[in-house]
């Protein structure tokens, strides 16, 4: 069951809200559509929170069913919100936009190439996932480069065999790409999912969501 949906006016959806398979963490504030289309298509509750102060949910947190990952700008408020639902790994290293550096499901996570090996084994243990440092598609900032699910992960149309062949190593599910938004090539920005759906920007084409259904197996 999908749906598009802009957040303010803005269809880069993926850049303000975090989802999980039960939880979603958005900006204080949102529209009653905006809530009510997560409960409905994603099955999750819904947390107003922020992080470092700012909106960009999306931007700043990532994780996956078994722990957190978040900026360690975020102040001590923002991660007791968090911790109500899992344990949190604060980022203190300057690299620390964990939704915009790192992609990941219960399996296996990508992440930004440049981000120090230590901190690589951190992520690894916390999330209990295989890492795999690299680029998607010659993008740096792989957590928007694409959406991991538990049901799928969708990547950048620029993604190559090799990458889409080393993320498989480490997953049975299905890998494929596709762009949303009309166009974008970061699936991250426009794309919220989980196992129960997905909710893409307003700006998305009908093609987009039949490949997003493809992907992640939603097509009946």
């Amino acid at each position: 069951m999908s749906e598009t949906i802009a957040f303010r006016g803005d269809e880069n959806i993926g850049i303000f809200t975090r989802v999980f398979e039960d939880v979603a963490f958005v900006p204080l504030g949102i529209a009653d559509d905006y809530r009510e289309a997560l409960i409905e298509r994603l099955g999750v509750e819904v947390v107003e929170v922020t992080i470092q102060g700012s909106a960009i949910i999306g931007s700043l947190l990532m994780g996956n069913n078994k722990g957190f990952v978040v900026s360690g700008l975020a102040l001590p408020e923002e991660v007791a919100i968090l911790e109500q639902y899992r344990e949190v790994l604060r980022l203190e290293n300057t690299m620390n936009a964990a939704g915009n550096i790192i992609l990941a499901n219960d399996e296996v996570a990508v992440i930004h190439p440049d981000i120090p090996e230590k901190v690589g084994e951190k992520i690894a243990d916390h999330l209990d996932v295989d890492v795999l440092l690299m680029k998607i598609g010659g993008i740096y900032t792989v957590g928007m480069a694409g959406v991991a699910t538990n049901r799928g992960i969708i990547l950048n149309p620029r993604a190559s065999e090799h990458e889409i062949e080393a993320i498989a190593k480490y997953t049975d599910l299905p890998i494929g790409t596709g762009s949303v938004n009309m166009g974008g090539f970061l699936p991250g920005t426009g794309l919220l999912a989980n196992t129960k759906g997905f909710i893409a920007g307003a700006a998305t084409s009908g093609f987009e969501l039949g490949r997003i259904d493809e992907v992640f197996g939603f097509v009946e």
